[in-house]
C-alpha cells in the first residue's frame, strides 16, 4: 500500500512534468525557427554591410595622417577616432581582424573622400603613400630654403644642410658649395615623405639638369659661358628684377658692361656681400668682399641666391639694346640710360622721391607722438 509521502512525491512530479514539457504543434516549430533564422540573417548582413560600406572611413575635407614609424592598429584606431574620421574604434578594429590588417607603415597618407574599410587599411598596411608637395621658391638665401624644405618634409634640423654640403657628393655632381644655392631649383616637388635628405638634393639637381643644362646647351656654347656663369647673372637678374618684364633688359644691360670691361656695379651683390636685404648706405658700396661687384670686375664668384627659369632665360637670352646704366623707381621698375649723364638726371630725381618720402615718414611720426 503507498504511503502518504509517495503520493506527494507524484503529485508534484506530475506538476513539474507539465510544466518542462510544453507541446508545440508543427507549425508553431517551423514558424520559431523561421524567426531564428531571420534575426541570424539580419545580423550577418548589418554586420557585412558595415564591413564593406563604401563610407566607412570618411570626411568632408581632406586629412594627411603621417606615421614616422611603423604603427600597430590601436594607435591607428586612436589617429583615426581623434581625426573624427570614424565613428567606432571597435568596428574599426573588428574590420582589421576579419582582413588582416594589424601593422601600418611609415608614410604620409591623405584621406579625401569615402573608402571601404579594406581598401583603406590595405593602402596603408602595404605603404602605398600618398605624395606630398615641396615648394622651393626663387630669390631666397642657402638658410631659408634649408628651414622651408626641412619643415615641409619633417627632416632632421640638420639632415638637408648637410646633405647639400656633402663635398663627397658635390666632387661627383662637379659642382662647389659656393654654387649649390644656383641649383636649388625653384619648383614644386611631388615626392614621397619619407624620401632622404640626400635623394631630395638628387632629385632638385635632376630638375636643374633637365630644364637647364639640356634645354640650353647648345646657346651655352654660343656664349662661350659655364653653367655657373649663367646662374650667377641669373641670380642677380632675379634679385634685382621686380618684374619679370625687365628681366631680359636687365641682362641685356649687364651683358653689355661685361662685354665691354666695366664693373657690373649691381646693388644686389652688395646686399650678399653685407649678408642683408636692404637699402644700401654709402659705406655699404666700400666693403670690400668678393661678391662686390662695385669694387670688382666680371661676375661674382658664384651666385647669390637661386634663380628661377625665368631669371636664367633671360641671362641666356637678353635683349639687344645699348643701356649700360639703372636705377630704381618709385614704382618698383627701373629707369634705364644709355649714357652717364642720363644716369645721373635719373639717379637725381629717384634719391629726391627718396627724401620726400622720408619727410613724410618723420612727419607722420611725430604726429603718432602728438608733436
Amino acid at each position: 500500500m503507498p504511503s502518504y509521502n509517495d503520493d506527494k512525491f507524484e503529485h508534484y512530479q506530475s506538476i513539474l512534468t507539465k510544466k518542462r514539457f510544453i507541446p508545440f504543434s508543427g507549425n508553431e516549430f517551423i514558424f520559431g525557427m523561421l524567426i531564428l533564422l531571420a534575426t541570424i540573417f539580419f545580423v550577418a548582413e548589418s554586420r557585412w554591410s558595415r564591413l564593406f560600406d563604401s563610407h566607412a572611413i570618411s570626411t568632408e575635407k581632406p586629412v594627411h595622417i603621417y606615421f614616422e614609424e611603423s604603427t600597430q592598429l590601436d594607435e591607428l584606431t586612436r589617429i583615426l577616432m581623434d581625426s573624427s574620421l570614424i565613428k567606432s574604434g571597435e568596428e574599426l578594429k573588428w574590420a582589421a581582424n576579419i582582413f588582416g590588417w594589424r601593422r601600418f607603415h611609415k608614410g604620409h597618407y591623405l584621406v579625401d573622400g569615402p573608402l571601404e574599410y579594406d581598401a583603406f587599411l590595405s593602402k596603408l598596411a602595404r605603404g602605398m603613400q600618398d605624395p606630398v608637395s615641396v615648394t622651393i621658391l626663387p630669390g631666397r638665401s642657402k638658410a631659408d630654403i634649408v628651414t622651408k624644405v626641412s619643415n615641409q618634409l619633417k627632416f632632421d634640423s640638420l639632415a638637408f644642410d648637410r646633405a647639400i654640403k656633402d663635398s663627397t657628393f658635390l666632387a661627383r655632381q662637379n659642382l662647389n658649395k659656393r654654387d649649390v644655392i644656383g641649383r636649388l631649383f625653384p619648383n614644386t616637388y611631388s615626392v614621397y615623405w619619407t624620401i632622404s635628405p640626400e635623394s631630395f638634393f638628387e632629385r632638385i639637381l635632376s630638375e636643374f639638369n633637365e630644364a637647364v643644362i639640356e634645354s640650353y646647351q647648345k646657346q651655352l656654347k654660343e656664349l662661350d659661358r659655364s653653367v655657373d656663369e649663367i646662374v650667377t647673372l641669373a641670380s642677380i637678374i632675379e634679385w634685382e628684377a621686380r618684374n619679370s618684364e625687365e628681366k631680359r633688359v636687365i641682362s641685356g644691360l649687364y651683358w653689355n658692361r661685361l662685354n665691354r670691361g666695366m664693373r657690373l656695379q649691381a646693388d644686389p651683390t652688395v646686399n650678399f656681400a653685407v649678408g642683408e636685404r636692404r637699402r644700401l648706405l654709402y659705406e655699404d658700396y666700400q666693403v670690400d668682399h668678393p661678391y662686390n661687384t662695385y669694387l670688382y670686375r666680371g661676375l661674382p664668384p658664384g651666385p647669390i641666391t637661386n634663380p628661377d627659369l625665368a631669371s636664367i632665360r633671360a641671362a641666356v637670352y637678353p635683349e639687344d639694346h645699348e643701356f649700360l646704366y639703372m636705377v630704381a623707381t618709385p614704382n618698383g621698375e627701373h629707369a634705364f640710360s644709355k649714357t652717364f649723364e642720363e644716369h645721373k638726371r635719373k639717379s637725381a630725381k629717384w634719391r629726391e622721391w627718396l627724401q620726400e618720402q622720408y619727410r613724410i615718414k618723420q612727419r607722420n611720426e611725430r604726429k603718432q607722438n602728438g608733436n
